[in-house]
């Protein structure tokens, strides 16, 4: 699975709505609400948890993936140490990242691109991407279907 910030991951763009995923990928292997109404699908096979926004008409608005073959700018990220992918990002000109560390778990975050690095033993076990804003400071949806 190809991450793309901004965008999505994949052929998942951030926008699409709960039957443009389900066309492309089945009915997900479990689904729930949250605690602020969003519908979450999750499919075993990708490894990837897909929220879609309750206040957004319940558009895709954010992707976690783990999937041991997710690639980000062509190169493989998990597993990897975040100071390795830190380093490969910041010449991709993702600068500004934010770190946290709380119960073992280390957490990077560009806001910029609205990406997060979670690493566990120093190594990336997954890795979150949303959609971003636009500059009247709305969502900037990538699927215009």
């Amino acid at each position: 699975m190809d991450i793309k910030p901004k965008y999505g991951v994949g052929d998942l763009l951030f926008g699409m709505k709960q039957q443009h995923v389900v066309a492309m990928y089945g009915k997900p292997n479990s689904q729930f609400k949250d605690d602020d109404g969003n519908i979450i699908y999750m499919y075993n096979q990708h490894k990837i948890r897909l929220t879609f926004y309750e206040d957004e008409d319940f558009r895709l608005g954010y992707i976690v993936i783990s999937h041991p073959d997710s690639v980000l700018f062509e190169k493989k990220i998990i597993g990897l140490a975040p100071k390795e992918v830190i380093g490969f990002l910041e010449d991709k000109n993702f600068k500004n990242w934010e770190t946290t560390e709380e119960d073992g778990l280390e957490n990077a975050f560009n806001e910029e691109n609205w990406l997060m690095l979670i690493a566990e033993y120093n190594e990336i076990v997954k890795v979150e991407v949303g959609a971003v804003f636009n500059n009247q400071d709305e969502f900037d949806w990538k699927f215009s279907g």
